[in-house]
C-alpha cells in the first residue's frame, strides 16, 4: 500500500504541541490521529524536527499500547474478553468477525483497510456482556451490547453500508 504523507499536517501537530522532546506523546498522539497509525515514514521527520535520536521516538511508540505501527481500518472493532464478556460468550463473536472478514488472531485488518478487529482486557461496560464498541473514526465511538454472533453479521452489513 502506498500512502502519500502530508508533512504539514505533521508541521501543524508540531506547532502546536511545540519542537521540544516532551512533546513526543502528544505529537505521536495528533499524527495517529490523522493517519490511523504512525507510517515509519514520520520517525526520522519528527526527530529532525525534534532533534532527538528516531530510536527515542520509535521507543515512545512501541512503549505504549495505544500507539499503532500497523494501518487500522476505517472501522476499529473492540470485542471485549473480560470476565464479565468472557463468561457470556464473547469469543464466539470475535470467531464471527473473523470468519466474516478473513481475519485471524494474526491478521487483525482487512486488506481494503475497511475493518480492523482486536480484543480488549474490558470496555468498562461489564452490564452489557458481552459487549464490542466500533471507532470510525470521526464519529463518536459506538458500544454494542448483548452482542451474539448472528448481531456480528448484522453490525458488519451496517458498517458496509457506510463506505
Amino acid at each position: 500500500m502506498s500512502t502519500q504523507f502530508d508533512y504539514g499536517v505533521i508541521d501543524d501537530v508540531i506547532k502546536v504541541w511545540g519542537a521540544k522532546p516532551g512533546s513526543i506523546i502528544p505529537i505521536l498522539q495528533g499524527v495517529q490521529e490523522k493517519y490511523n497509525y504512525l507510517p515509519a515514514e514520520i520517525f526520522p521527520y519528527i526527530a529532525k524536527k525534534l532533534q532527538v535520536s528516531e530510536a527515542r521516538i520509535y521507543g515512545v511508540a512501541t512503549f505504549y499500547e495505544n500507539f499503532s505501527l500497523q494501518p487500522k481500518g476505517k472501522f476499529i472493532i473492540k470485542v471485549c474478553d473480560g470476565t464479565a464478556c468472557h463468561v457470556r460468550k464473547s469469543i464466539p463473536n470475535l470467531e464471527r468477525f473473523r470468519k466474516e472478514l478473513g481475519l485471524s488472531e494474526k491478521k487483525v485488518t482487512t486488506d481494503d483497510l475497511g475493518f480492523t478487529v482486536q480484543t480488549v482486557a474490558c470496555l468498562g461496560a461489564c452490564s452489557l456482556a458481552p459487549a464490542l464498541m466500533v471507532s470510525t473514526g470521526g464519529a463518536p465511538d459506538k458500544v454494542h451490547a448483548n452482542v451474539t454472533p448472528d448481531r456480528v453479521s448484522e453490525i458488519i452489513n451496517e458498517l458496509r453500508a457506510q463506505v
